[in-house]
């Protein structure tokens, strides 16, 4: 634009000078022709007009161009603010449905107990039930009656055997140790089955525990998942177990975290004390030039021990001692004279501070699933806590209760579905915390013995909606509703819920065959019962039939 005005004055100038008034008349010469001379001022001024003219549409041509490109300026100016605002939406509907889909999840498994959600899922869970003839009240009362109430008396009997032997033969085992170098062994205990009353199938097997404590001056300081440093998703459940002197600080000297000057001491620890001999901590049963204590190498020690403490007293006995499974290293028979055997189970554990939460260093699991951590990880083991608690809430049952009895049943026709199909990624662990949590769920009232048919459907229905979801999670572990009774320490309650159905998420082919052997166990189930069922009158059964 500030070129076109010059222009245009540079025009006016030059008509300005080349004027001929400008010009006296004595100072120019006059042309004869005047009408010539006018003519061609008039062309001239013609001339002008029109370059003129060129000049103020070339300035109004520029001006409407200046014009576009501001407005094409603004327009792209406008556009970002516009993406920015569109963007800024969307994201913020992002994190709304994130936070939606996070208060979801939360409210599910802080609500894994709820009663009345609970009862919702059974309402509308069941598809696996369709067309499955479940066995009646008489069947089910008949067929525990039959199959399962008789082998009560045996397992009292045996429970009393083998712990009058396993006495016996602990302390042969601690006058065969050397009290000043080897592990110091206390009393078993009985967990499991056979002591919660209702392992069903043979041949019995009593589980044994035996804690054990290191040699003075040393001591166990244990670690578990929870305790406030990570754990991979695979170690959820187990600890570590460092072996410490009594006089060291928990805490640990800088000395061992900081590698000091050739010209600096310690004033705390001597050098004899911080650098100890790697046979000293082999000895200690330590992985190898670590601390920690090794599962493999406490099962040899356990295995050396339980050898030479039976050659001391097996001439009192007329039987033999013998381990009976490779991988499980703790397995022990009684074989008879006569051909009979006993198989129970002693398994050296570690007490997790001053509770009855212990560090085990093998736990039987399902055959399928055979991802173990590293021998320095130890599982913990609540089965302690879960004998106490089964025995406290049946005083608050009715007589006779019905809960044994669903497990039982439970326990049964799973195991009977995987000698036909082959095993299942399901354990008769599962099935008991199916009953834990609803036990915990349910009204006392529910458990009374003519609830039976009831409780079994809602522990199927409760194991199926389990099932579909991979999730059943462990009693203890998250449960903040465990009775103060039982002491149950506050460190694990407050922990994140341990999901038991986890390797069903990373195997598929494992959680494949366990749901199928499930749904066959529920085709099957009234087949299997009527196998052991002593015969009904028919009249009698059309007669329930009826009623129901």
């Amino acid at each position: 634009m500030p070129v076109g005005i010059f222009r245009v004055c540079l025009v006016v100038i030059t008509a300005i000078v080349n004027h001929p008034l400008l010009f006296p008349k004595e100072n120019g010469t006059v042309p004869e022709n005047v009408e010539e001379i006018i003519q061609k001022m008039k062309e001239r001024e013609q001339s002008l007009r029109l370059e003129q003219l060129r000049l103020e549409q070339e300035i109004a041509d520029q001006e409407a161009r200046q014009k576009i490109v501001e407005k094409a300026a603004q327009v792209v100016e406008e556009r970002p603010e516009e993406k920015v605002r569109w963007d800024m939406w969307t994201a913020l509907s992002m994190v709304i449905f994130l936070l939606i889909e996070l208060w979801r999840q939360d409210f599910q498994e802080a609500n894994w107990q709820d009663t009345g959600g609970e009862e919702d899922d059974m309402a509308v869970l069941g598809k696996a039930f369709k067309g499955v003839s479940f066995p009646d009240k008489a069947v089910l009362a008949s067929f525990y009656e039959k199959r399962i109430l008789g082998t009560t008396g045996d397992m009292a009997r045996m429970r009393e055997m083998v712990e009058g032997f396993a006495d016996d033969l602990l302390e042969a085992l601690r006058s065969v140790c050397n009290r000043d170098a080897d592990m110091e062994v206390e009393d078993c205990m009985g967990v499991g089955s056979m002591y919660e009353n209702w392992r069903v199938r043979k041949p019995f097997v009593c589980d044994l525990i035996v804690p054990f404590a290191p040699p003075e001056p040393y001591c166990f300081r244990s670690q578990t998942w929870c305790s406030g440093d990570s754990f991979p998703p695979d170690e959820q459940g187990y600890g570590t177990i460092k072996v410490c002197r009594a006089d060291e600080d928990v805490a640990g000297c800088i000395c061992d975290k900081t590698k000091l000057g050739e010209d600096m001491l310690c004033l705390l620890h001597s050098q004899a004390n911080t650098t100890r001999p790697s046979s000293e901590m082999e000895d200690l049963l330590c992985f190898k030039n670590t601390q920690y204590l090794d599962a493999d190498q406490v099962m040899k020690w356990f295995q050396i021990a339980v050898t030479k403490a039976w050659n001391r007293i097996s001439h009192k006995y007329e039987f033999d001692l013998s381990f009976s499974l490779l991988d499980l290293p703790g397995a022990l028979k009684i074989k008879f004279r006569s051909g009979k055997s006993i198989a129970f189970n002693l398994t050296p554990v570690v007490q997790y501070e001053n509770s009855d939460v212990y560090f085990i260093s093998h736990f039987p699991r399902s055959s399928l699933v055979a991802d173990f951590p590293s021998s320095t990880h130890w599982f913990l083991t609540f089965a302690v806590y879960e004998r106490r608690f089964i025995q406290l809430i049946s005083k608050t049952l009715p007589a006779n209760a019905c809960h044994i009895s669903c497990l039982q049943i439970l326990s049964f026709l799973h195991g009977k579905q995987c000698s036909l199909t082959g095993p299942s990624g399901l354990t008769n662990y599962h099935l008991k915390t199916v009953m834990l949590h609803l036990l915990q769920a349910c009204p006392s009232q529910d458990w009374a013995p003519e609830n039976l048919e009831a409780r079994l459907q809602d522990m199927l229905k409760f194991l199926e909606k389990c099932l579909h979801e991979k999730k059943l999670y462990h009693f203890f572990i998250g449960n903040g509703r465990v009775p103060e009774e039982l002491g149950f320490p506050i460190i694990f309650q407050r922990a994140e819920p341990l999901n038991l159905f986890r390797p069903f998420v990373l195997h598929r082919d494992v959680y494949r065959k366990t749901v199928d052997t499930f749904h066959e166990m529920l085709r099957n189930m009234s087949a299997l019962i009527n196998e052991y069922t002593v015969h009904i009158p028919h009249a009698h059964t059309n007669g329930i039939h009826k009623e129901s």
